[in-house]
């Protein structure tokens, strides 16, 4: 075990975590809301440092980042927990394994070995993905300070319900930026979505979304379509407008097709036509790029010039077919195409 960062001590021997927007309050001998951070005598203590349940090489078209560095490869990793309970986790077997009584892998990664694996297979960055990477926060934090160090992006995957002052750490005023870009699920725009299917509130992750695209994050966004929960056009449309209006047009969206799994299999899966529908609404409110997830033909995922419409990137699946930007520019009229490394 190595002692949590972000915590307060109180009588007792309670502590508070100041990790997650959850706020747990914990008493001595017991766990947090993730499951992987205990009080122990008046002292929190992560449970998962250096214990990765998955480590992987993806491309970064995976995570969905479709403007961080296209056609590069990101070195993915994970621990156990979540600070949500999503009914609809798609990761359910590794994010809620210690809430079902798993045991954490009883491993020993240090963040140097996961530095030097990723130099070792040429990943551009490393993603802290497939669990919420809120929960690990002191081993993503400390490989981010060596990655960072060695010239290589860090990424997260998140659910965007973090507090001010982990997102505080990772982008500092002074030193190194520790978090370069981030899809953050927004899952619905309706608190009672939020409470009902995630055991969370709206309203902090718009907030954090506004704040890391204000602390220099690029940000993408991903909404998974459910039918019957989050896919009415009046509530794609505030989604889209929200994006808009306080992330900037240049943000992407990417509205994905939902499988029933976990807990939600009384939904059906997502027709095609619907995520087509979200996409459209995403340009009509004026977003610059939106994009069509786990729908397997058509065009929903290559990326087209804002300025004169061409396509730029084509994409099949998760990998690259063509890229013809320019250091972030058009070929065909010289438009600014967003993002990083394009």
């Amino acid at each position: 075990m190595r002692e949590a960062l972000l915590y307060e001590r109180l009588d007792g021997a309670q502590v508070r975590c100041h990790l997650c927007m959850q706020g747990c309050r914990i008493a001595n001998g017991q766990l947090g809301l993730c499951q992987v951070r205990r009080n122990d005598g008046g002292t929190l203590y992560t449970l998962v440092y250096g214990r990765p349940i998955a480590q992987a090489i993806d491309p970064i078209e995976k995570k969905p980042l479709f403007h961080v560095y296209p056609g590069s490869q990101a070195y993915s990793i994970a621990t156990p927990g979540c600070n949500l309970r999503c009914t609809f986790c798609q990761n359910a077997d590794i994010s809620q394994a210690p809430q079902q009584g798993a045991i954490i892998p009883e491993t020993d990664v240090p963040p140097e070995a996961v530095v030097r694996d990723a130099q070792r297979y040429g990943c551009r960055s490393i993603a802290y993905t497939y669990t919420e990477p809120t929960i690990f926060f002191e081993y993503a934090y400390a490989i981010a300070t060596l990655a960072a160090a060695a010239g290589m992006a860090n990424i997260y995957v998140t659910n965007g319900y973090m507090t001010a002052d982990m997102l505080a750490m990772v982008t500092p005023p002074t030193g190194p930026q520790l978090l370069d870009a981030a899809n953050v699920d927004l899952k619905a725009f309706r608190d009672a979505f939020y409470r009902r299917e995630c055991g969370a509130r709206l309203q902090p992750v718009l907030d954090n979304l506004v704040s890391m695209k204000q602390r220099g994050v690029w940000i993408e966004v991903t909404t998974l379509i459910i039918p019957g929960r989050n896919d009415s056009d009046e509530e794609l449309r505030d989604i889209a407008r929200f994006i808009a209006s306080e992330l900037g047009t240049a943000t992407p969206w990417h509205v994905s097709r939902f499988h029933p799994t976990y807990r939600l299999t009384d939904a059906p899966p997502t027709p095609v036509a619907a995520v087509r529908r979200a996409r459209e609404i995403g340009l009509e409110e004026g977003l610059f790029y939106v994009y069509e997830g786990n729908v397997p033909l058509g065009d929903g995922e290559n990326t087209l010039c804002p300025t004169c419409g061409r396509t730029v990137i084509e994409r099949r699946g998760f990998r690259v077919v063509r890229n013809d930007a320019r250091s972030g520019a058009c070929p065909h009229c010289g438009g600014t195409v967003h993002g990083i490394g394009l």
